[in-house]
């Protein structure tokens, strides 16, 4: 991996998240204008905020994103399908889908990969990202590396460890198991209890292109602070 050598290269791994099911309007336009100042890649939002982060964002370098089947997959594909046109047609470039948990824990494979396959040719149709989020603290190794397989056949964008609604968010390890059987150009995107700007250094190391957190400011102004030499003595 390159040095990141600017704060600027560290803000466009960062996927702002405000998905928390407390934001209030005022709480949700903080974040967007937060992700705007930072210059993030995306800023990822509920579903009823695609419309007011689209508008916010507009203009800006920010992508306005959203998330699809959250937070557990159990939405069935056509449900998951109508959400991301929807999403999409509301102005969102990004969607982070949960991939369908239980039809994995069932072995329902086909299933898996059919859903992925329709929700990639979707939003590649209208020009966006698919994000596909495992949810790995339900699945053994096992399951993750089908799962990977499985997003590689449907040619999505990243594949993302976790929602932040799990029992636990992302590991080293998982990141290191997803980025050896995933190909170079799908993106690893770690989220799920980071915080600190070591946990995302720790997450750049081991492979990922993408952070999502909530965390944004505190990271770059360290981030800033560690790159501004110190006065000269």
């Amino acid at each position: 991996m390159l040095p990141l050598a600017t704060s600027e290269s560290l803000a466009k791994l960062i996927d702002h998240s405000l998905v928390q099911p407390e934001l209030t309007d005022e709480q949700v336009i903080e974040g967007l204008e937060l992700a705007m100042r930072y210059k993030v890649a995306c800023a990822s939002v509920r579903p009823c905020d695609i419309d007011l982060a689209a508008r916010t964002l507009a203009g800006s370098s920010v992508k306005a994103g959203a998330v699809c089947g959250f937070p557990h997959g159990s939405a069935n594909t056509a449900t998951k399908l109508y959400e991301a046109r929807d999403l999409l047609r509301r102005g969102a470039r990004e969607i982070d889908m949960v991939i369908a948990i239980s039809k994995l824990l069932s072995r329902e494979f086909q299933y898996v990969q059919m859903e992925l396959l329709q929700l990639s040719e979707l939003c590649h149709k209208e020009g966006a990202l698919l994000k596909v989020i495992l949810e790995n603290a339900y699945l053994t190794d096992e399951l993750k590396i089908i799962a990977c397989r499985c997003c590689e056949r449907a040619e999505v964008d990243f594949v993302k460890t976790s929602t932040g609604f799990a029992p636990s968010g992302y590991t080293r390890a998982d990141l290191a198991l997803m980025r050896k059987y995933l190909p170079e150009e799908i993106g690893v995107a770690a989220a799920g209890g980071i915080h600190t700007l070591d946990q995302v250094l720790e997450g750049y190391q081991a492979g990922c292109t993408r952070i999502g957190t909530t965390s944004t400011a505190a990271i770059l102004n360290e981030w800033q602070a560690r790159l501004t030499p110190p006065p000269p003595a």
